[in-house]
C-alpha cells in the first residue's frame, strides 16, 4: 500500500508540474511607448471604429470615470471582475505593450507578464479578429490620452483568482483561432459573420453559460440572462411573432427602434447608441444580413400580415377595460401611447402584442421598462418612456404584466410575478444601466 500511495503522488505531482509547464506563458519585455504620429491618421480612425463596435468604451470606462481607465465592474457568478486600463499609460494601462504583446493578449487572453487574462475580457471571440483590424486597434488605443489609473481589486475568492488556473480552462472551453470565412455564403454574410462572431462578440451576451462560465456548445445565440436583462434569442427560437427581418434588424441595430419589435432599453442601448454607431451602413447590413439567415426570417415571415392583424385586433379590444378586471391598469398607463388602429405601427407607438418582451420566457425585460422607463438617450431618437416605479406598486405592476401576457400573447402565465417585481425594485434602477 505504500508504493501505492508513493506512486499515486508521483503522479499526481507529474501531471500537476506537466500542467504548469504547459500553462506557462512567457512575458514580452516592456516596449518604449510610440509616438501618436507614428500611427497613420487612417490607420487611427479605423481602430477608432474597431474600438467603437467592439465596445471597448462601454467595458472599459466606470460611471463617472475617464474613457478606457477601466474599472468598470463585471459581475460574475464568481465575483466581481474590474475591467483593467487600455490607455497608454505606462504604469497602469498598456504604454508599455508592445503590438505583439498588445496581440497575445486579443487573440489567447494572456496580459503582456505572461499572466492570464480572465474570460470575462471576450479574447474567446477576439481571437477571430484579422491581424490588419488588430494593428489599428493597437494605433488608436496607443494614441488616446494616458490615464493613471490602477486596477481595482476583484473579488473573485480563492481559487478563482488564482489566473494561473485560467489556463485549465483554456484548455477546456478555448477555441483559438482567427474567422474562417463560409465559402457557401455571399461577402455581405460572411462580413458580418466576421463581426458579429469576433469584434461586436454578440455571443457574450446573446449565448448561454455553462458553470464554469463558458459559452455552452452548440447553443450560439439560444438567449441568455446577463447584466440584470434577458438578452432574447438570436435564432429561429426568439418567440417574436414577427420574425426579425433583414429590414427590421438593419432599422433596429441603426435607430435603437423597431416598428414590430420594440425599443433598445438597458444593456443594448450602448450596443446600439455608442458601439455599432461608429460602423456605416454596409456592416450594420451585412450583421443584419447574417442573423436574419441564422434565424430563418425568410421563410418564417410569411405569417407577419396574421400577427399584425392579430396585434390591432387585441390594441381594439383593450378599449373596453370592463371585459378584464386588470384592463383598467393597461387603460390608465399605457394606452395613451400604446393604442394602435393601422398596421404597420409607427416605432413612436409601439405596439405591444408585437414587442419581444411581451414574448421571452423570462419577464425581467419588461418589468425592467416599466419600473424604470427609457431614457431619450436608451432607445429611439428623441422618444421616451416613462418609469412607473414611484407610480404603481409591485402588485400593479405584475398585474398589468400578467394581464398583457395574456391578452397579448398565445403564451403560459409568466409565474411569481409580484415577487420577480418585487426582486428587480429592489436592484434599483442603475442595475438596469
Amino acid at each position: 500500500m505504500k508504493r501505492v500511495f508513493i506512486g499515486f503522488l508521483g503522479v499526481v505531482a507529474v501531471i500537476f508540474i506537466g500542467f504548469f509547464v504547459i500553462a506557462w506563458r512567457p512575458s514580452i519585455a516592456p516596449a518604449p511607448l510610440p509616438a501618436a504620429n507614428s500611427f497613420s491618421p487612417v490607420l487611427v480612425a479605423k481602430g477608432a471604429v474597431l474600438a467603437g463596435a467592439g465596445y471597448c468604451a462601454v467595458c472599459h470606462t466606470a460611471s463617472g470615470g475617464q474613457p478606457y481607465a477601466g474599472g468598470y465592474a463585471l459581475a460574475t457568478p464568481f465575483g466581481v471582475i474590474y475591467s483593467l486600463n487600455i490607455t497608454p499609460d505606462p504604469q497602469t494601462g498598456i504604454g508599455n505593450w508592445s503590438e505583439a504583446a498588445f496581440a497575445r493578449a486579443m487573440h489567447a487572453g494572456v496580459a503582456r507578464d505572461g499572466s492570464y487574462l480572465f474570460p470575462a475580457f471576450p479574447y474567446d471571440h477576439f481571437t477571430k479578429i484579422n491581424d490588419d483590424d488588430i494593428q489599428a486597434l493597437y494605433a488608436y488605443l496607443m494614441t488616446l490620452p494616458p490615464v493613471n489609473a490602477p486596477a481595482k481589486a476583484d473579488t473573485l475568492p480563492f481559487p478563482f483568482n488564482i489566473r494561473y488556473l485560467q489556463a485549465g480552462w483554456q484548455l477546456l472551453f478555448f477555441h483559438g483561432g482567427r474567422y474562417q470565412p463560409d465559402t457557401t455564403k455571399s461577402a455581405a454574410w460572411n462580413r458580418g459573420a466576421y463581426l458579429a462572431e469576433s469584434l461586436s462578440h454578440c455571443g457574450g451576451c446573446h449565448t448561454p453559460r455553462n458553470a464554469f462560465g463558458a459559452e455552452e456548445a452548440g447553443h450560439e445565440y439560444a438567449g441568455a440572462l446577463i447584466d440584470g436583462w434577458y438578452a432574447p434569442p438570436l435564432t429561429a427560437a426568439n418567440p417574436a411573432p414577427v420574425p426579425w427581418t433583414r429590414a427590421e434588424l438593419f432599422t433596429y441595430l441603426r435607430t435603437g427602434a423597431s416598428d414590430v419589435h420594440g425599443t433598445a432599453a438597458g444593456s443594448m442601448s450602448p450596443v446600439v447608441h455608442t458601439g455599432l454607431a461608429k460602423l456605416p451602413d454596409a456592416d450594420i447590413q451585412a450583421i443584419a444580413t447574417y442573423f436574419s439567415d441564422i434565424d430563418g426570417a425568410a421563410t418564417r415571415a410569411v405569417n407577419t400580415g396574421t400577427a399584425l392583424a392579430n396585434a390591432i385586433t387585441a390594441s381594439a379590444q383593450s378599449g373596453q377595460p370592463g371585459a378584464d378586471p386588470d384592463a383598467h391598469l393597461y387603460e390608465n398607463a399605457c394606452a395613451s401611447c400604446h393604442y394602435n388602429s393601422a398596421t404597420p405601427p409607427p416605432a413612436v407607438r409601439p405596439d405591444l402584442a408585437l414587442n419581444t418582451a411581451l414574448w421571452l420566457p423570462d419577464p425581467t425585460n419588461f418589468i425592467r421598462v416599466v419600473l424604470n422607463g427609457i431614457s431619450l438617450q436608451d432607445g429611439m431618437q428623441g422618444v421616451m418612456m416613462p418609469g412607473f416605479a414611484n407610480s404603481m406598486s409591485d402588485d400593479q405592476i405584475a398585474r398589468l404584466a400578467a394581464y398583457l401576457r395574456r391578452t397579448r400573447t398565445n403564451l403560459t402565465p409568466w409565474p411569481d410575478l409580484q415577487a420577480k417585481v418585487a426582486a428587480i425594485r429592489a436592484q434599483g434602477p442603475e442595475a438596469s444601466q
